[in-house]
């Protein structure tokens, strides 16, 4: 086994899309990543709940094509995402099983630090 650590950032670009189910949002979106972890992934988002007064939450699965630590292939990752009285709390990991290339084997966690608006990670992830 191995660990591997990776910190880079991503821009995002967001669009609403048709509701699922009542009472619920859909956003599909996009990224570009930079740094340690280099390529793009697209991605689908589910929300519900009132954002604007803090309690909310929201899942998404997405795909990443591109680089980590010099290892490429593609990898999906999986977002669990809520706020309880304004208080945030997320999960941001490799989807077991996802990955293609150098990434085949990989399992792990990022970690997201989303301050004044700039997406910045720390990826650790372990290959097997």
């Amino acid at each position: 086994m191995t660990d591997v650590m990776a910190s880079g950032r991503f821009d995002i670009d967001i669009a609403p899309a048709d509701a699922l189910l009542a009472g619920t949002g859909r956003f599909d979106f996009t990224k570009r990543w930079t740094g340690g972890i280099e390529g793009t992934s697209a991605g689908v988002m589910l929300s519900a709940g009132d954002p604007a007064s803090g309690t909310a939450g929201y899942v998404a699965i997405e795909v990443f094509e591109g680089s980590i630590d010099g290892r490429t292939g593609t990898i999906a990752f999986q977002q669990l995402g809520s706020m309880a009285d304004g208080a945030e709390a997320l999960r941001y990991e490799v989807i077991p099983g996802s990955g293609t290339g150098d990434l085949t084997t990989v399992t792990g966690e990022l970690v997201l630090d989303a301050a004044h608006g700039d997406h910045t990670v720390m990826v650790r992830l372990r290959l097997t």
